[in-house]
Formats: C-alpha cells, structure tokens, sequence
C-alpha cells in the first residue's frame, strides 16, 4: 500500500505492507531512528511520537493509519544547534543516562507542557508514568521538564512582551 505521511514538516510516501507499525516505518523507511523500538507491547514509551499533535506510542499505530497524517519525532523538534528547551533541559539536568528513553520521555513531556505550561511534580510523574527509564531513577527527568517549562514560560512571556512594545 502506498502511504503518505508528513513527518517533521516533510511529506513521505512510502509502499508499504499493511501490517507495518508507524514506529518501523519511521526507522526502516525513513532512516529516523531517534524513535526506539523497546518493547512492542506499549508499555515501555521509548517509541513515543506525535500523531496530528497527540503523544502516542507508535509500535501501537498502523502506518496505514497515519495515512495523510502529521507525525512529529524527536527529530522534529530541535536541532543540533538549536535543541528545544526539553532537550537542552535533559541535557543541563543530566535527565539522561543510556538515552534509549529519551526520545520517548521528551515527547511524551511536550505533550504535557504543551497543555499545561507550568506542571507540579507530581503532574509531570504522572504523565511520564507509561514512558520506562530504567537507569535514572526519575528525579534528573522531573528536574528537565521543570527546567524546560520554565524556559517556555520565559520565552512566551518574553515574546508577548516584545509584541506589546
């Protein structure tokens, strides 16, 4: 089946099987490997990426299902030298450890942050709680999404300001 999918702003199509998972379409066919396959069961989140906005786990949506649908990876939401304030968050707080969650974790906490700009810790580890990280304990992620929403607050304040004037 052909399928066309606009993934971080760029539209793809690709003949794919039916029975291929968006999470294998991303990394087989379009070389985005920053979305990791954990435990094809959902329960892990390492495979966590946006579908029209919404975090999902993609080892649990069809390609075929994301047909004509926007997908954000990891890979869309920063760069190198320009990361996104969850990036440079995981990054400065040391919200990481082998990485292999952290793909997962961050887009799960755009999510969050995107619906509530200013979340208690105990909003962000409820959140979190389908995404697995099995070196860090936590506590360095929380720290990373706090440290990001503030950021985001700042730049937000920062630009409403700067149209006021």
């Amino acid at each position: 089946m052909n399928v066309t999918v606009t993934v971080n702003g760029r539209p793809y199509t690709r003949d794919v099987e039916p029975r291929t998972l968006l999470v294998y379409f991303l990394r087989e066919h379009l070389g985005l490997t920053g979305t990791h396959v954990g435990c094809d069961t959902s329960q892990c989140g390492a495979c966590t990426v946006h579908l029209n906005g919404q975090a999902v786990k993609s080892c649990t949506v069809l390609a075929v299902q994301a047909d004509g649908q926007q997908v954000t990876t990891i890979e869309g939401l920063g760069t190198p030298a320009d990361l996104h304030p969850l990036q440079a968050g995981f990054w400065e707080k040391h919200g990481l450890q082998c990485g292999f969650c952290t793909p997962g974790m961050i887009m799960s906490a755009a999510e969050l942050l995107k619906h509530n700009p200013d979340p208690s810790e105990e909003e962000i580890r409820h959140h979190l709680e389908g995404n697995y990280c099995r070196c860090t304990g936590y506590h360095n992620i929380v720290l990373a999404v706090q440290q990001a929403a503030s950021a985001i607050r700042e730049a937000t304040a920062a630009a409403g300001q700067a149209a006021d004037d």
